[in-house]
């Protein structure tokens, strides 16, 4: 399998040009995930999950501590690449959410980190109760931009207006397919988190890695990189400053499939 026609343009060019940025600038999740996923998904040793649309690996690490076998499942060929780099030892299988190459009833749990938005379709929610076990968990996480800070929402509205058509999880169309047939109702849980880091890295490289942001012409992202570069600058909290801290909130959601 190739790269699949379905992923959007978005995702494939922005992902594909960025594979490297992804990896070296998103921010990781908080610690306290560990106990959502041994408690609202169930993972442990002995378990099955599968990493889907696995990108780069950001979230694999918070998987493997579980114990349980990680799968990952990505359907955009750089971002398997700097998956394989960082990540030698999970397996990576070229799939996407509508076409997973696993068996019926085969895994304990799928986990959508970051990419759940890209593929809210009921077609992929039947696709995912199709691997999943009877009473397999699904779950959900996205680390989401505080904007109730003013420097993270002048940051967003740099960033939105070059949107286009790509999903965001911010615009709320992913909860359309909810409640799903076959799938209990989703939970919800958040956590505060801080990515740490020098500016340049935590912001300018991560609004570098945003998937519409990565696919501008590169005159483009010039521009957006000099506007993200300017508001660092007027801020008196991170101007001048070795370390800043960029605030988040990780949404994580979960429901298992019904018998």
């Amino acid at each position: 399998m190739t790269d699949r026609p379905s992923v959007h343009h978005a995702a494939a060019t922005g992902f594909g040009a960025a594979a490297e940025a992804y990896q070296h600038a998103r921010p990781d999740y908080p610690a306290a995930l560990a106990d959502w996923l041994r408690d609202e998904l169930g993972l442990a040793s002995g378990r099955v999950v599968v990493d889907l649309g696995a990108g780069t690996g950001k979230f694999t690490p918070l998987l493997r501590a579980t114990g349980a076998r990680v799968v990952a499942v990505e359907p955009v060929a750089a971002m398997r690449a700097e998956f394989a780099a960082a990540h030698p030892e999970v397996e990576a299988l070229v799939g996407d959410a509508e076409r997973l190459p696993l068996a019926d009833a085969s895994v304990d749990a799928i986990v959508c980190a970051q990419s759940f938005h890209w593929f809210a379709r009921p077609a992929a929610l039947a696709e995912m109760r199709r691997a999943l076990k009877p009473g397999g968990a699904l779950g959900l996480v996205w680390n989401v931009r505080d904007a109730r800070v003013a420097w993270v929402a002048a940051l967003t509205k740099i960033l939105d207006r070059h949107q286009g058509d790509a999903p965001r999880h911010e615009s709320g169309q992913w909860r359309s397919v909810f409640p799903a047939p076959g799938f209990t109702p989703l939970s919800e849980s958040r956590f505060a988190y801080e990515h740490v880091g020098a500016a340049e890295r935590v912001i300018v490289e991560r609004a570098m890695s945003v998937s519409f942001i990565a696919a501008l012409p590169p005159d483009e992202r010039a521009r957006v990189a000099e506007e993200v570069r300017a508001l660092i600058a007027a801020t008196p909290s991170l101007a001048g400053r070795a370390t800043v801290a960029f605030p988040y909130v990780t949404h994580a959601h979960a429901c298992r499939r019904r018998d």
